[in-house]
């Protein structure tokens, strides 16, 4: 019976010195447009700074063999990112935040494309984080915020062929 009670003592010892649980966002969209046309938009790293309406401008640059990009926001502020993978083949990239305004640090993201039909496609955006000077909630709205805003940036250029 003692080590019976000795289990419940040490569970509550290892969450106590568990690291903060990471946040997770996952958004998606439909845009009607063919796969291999939003990969087009989406693909080239920078492109971010065609449809997303909160960038301003986008520029390349490697640090080592490490392709990252520097986001000039709309109305100020500036964000970095480092591509960590990506797949043409598989219509994914993956990507981490090395610093910027956001409420978050540990950032971790993926955005992915998948083909409803022949002329659909869904965007899956989602991340993990952990919140920085906000609160989870805070923190979770802001990258939904930023993923939603993006997707409606994408539909205004591909459904409106701009």
């Amino acid at each position: 019976m003692k080590a019976m009670m000795g289990v419940p003592a040490m569970a509550v010892l290892l969450l106590a010195a568990a690291p903060a649980m990471a946040l997770e966002v996952r958004e998606q969209a439909t845009i009607k447009a063919p796969i291999d046309q939003v990969w087009k938009q989406i693909g080239p790293f920078c492109a971010i700074g065609d449809w997303h309406p909160a960038v301003e401008s986008c520029t390349l640059h490697k640090t080592g063999n490490k392709q990252e990009r520097d986001i000039a926001l709309k109305g100020g502020g500036a964000i970095q990112e480092r591509l960590t993978g990506l797949s043409a083949a598989k219509h994914r990239m993956r990507y981490t935040l090395l610093s910027g305004p956001l409420p978050v640090k540990n950032y971790n993201s993926t955005i992915r494309l998948s083909a409803v039909d022949a002329h659909t496609t869904r965007i899956t955006w989602s991340s993990h984080f952990e919140a920085k000077g906000a609160s989870d909630a805070e923190a979770r709205k802001a990258i939904a915020g930023i993923y939603t805003s993006g997707f409606d940036g994408l539909r205004k250029r591909l459904e409106s062929g701009q």
